[in-house]
């Protein structure tokens, strides 16, 4: 089974996050094949809209395939080049020509949450739960992951969802700036679509000369590399190790701070 799956419906075009009996939780495949379908998309002239959605109605993602982590992110070096594929993805995602629609049912958390920070708008239902809950795992939103979240909410707000590690409902993310739009959860798909239509009656050089044009005005960090290091430096602590053993054993981490 496909792990993203691209529909093409001209001028909408879908991609489909595809592992529903996990709610869609993100992992390397998942990551390295939405990154290939968003610039595949990004080329196609054809098109003046991307509708992304997580498969089976349940979650849009509901964050990390914290299984793989043994093996895929055990420490700061290893996770660093994991978290390079991580911000090429979301990046693909953020710089796509076309206007992007998140469209949000159930769970959006985590890595689920980055990515529809990056689309361009978002719409979810009434019953949609938000949130990062890294501080639960000793993790770090390193810099890539947190560029579309701090860009989309401001300090305040970024600092309050990681701090806290809170998951919160769809009526405190529309509070938040963090979707457009709450609906009922059985008119999710309709409206974004419908927004998805609007948006393809425009002017489709218009809408990427916006896009551009925003992107240009929105100030961007420029990072050493020391200081991008600095943002998987989480991986080597004794912190990381017990929140993943703790959330494999289904207990309560006991961190020390080292």
């Amino acid at each position: 089974m496909d792990s993203v799956l691209i529909r093409r419906d001209l001028p909408i075009a879908t991609v489909t996050l595809n592992q529903p009996d996990r709610l869609n939780a993100l992992n390397r495949g998942m990551w390295e094949a939405l990154g290939t379908a968003m610039h595949t998309l990004s080329a196609d002239d054809e098109l003046r809209c991307v509708v992304v959605r997580g498969a089976g109605g349940k979650a849009f993602a509901a964050g990390a395939d914290i299984a793989e982590f043994a093996t895929e992110r055990a420490d700061a070096s290893q996770a660093s080049g994991y978290g390079a594929l991580i911000h090429d993805a979301m990046q693909a995602v953020a710089q796509c020509r076309h206007p992007t629609v998140a469209l949000i049912e159930g769970a959006c958390v985590g890595g689920g949450l980055e990515i529809a920070a990056m689309c361009d708008l978002r719409v979810c239902g009434a019953s949609s739960r938000f949130g990062v809950p890294v501080n639960r795992l000793g993790l770090t939103m390193a810099y890539g992951e947190l560029q579309g979240l701090l860009a989309l909410v401001g300090r305040a707000v970024t600092l309050e969802i990681l701090l806290e590690g809170r998951i919160f409902g769809a009526e405190e993310a529309y509070a938040k700036g963090l979707v457009n739009r709450v609906v009922a959860d059985d008119q999710v798909e309709r409206e974004a679509y419908a927004t998805a239509e609007r948006i393809a009656a425009g002017a489709p050089l218009v809408a990427r000369w916006h896009k551009q044009f925003i992107d240009r005005l929105t100030v961007r960090a420029q990072l050493s590399p020391a200081e991008w290091s600095e943002g998987f430096a989480c991986f080597d602590t004794e912190d990381y190790r017990e929140g993943v053993a703790a959330f494999v054993a289904k207990r309560k981490p006991q961190f020390k701070g080292r």
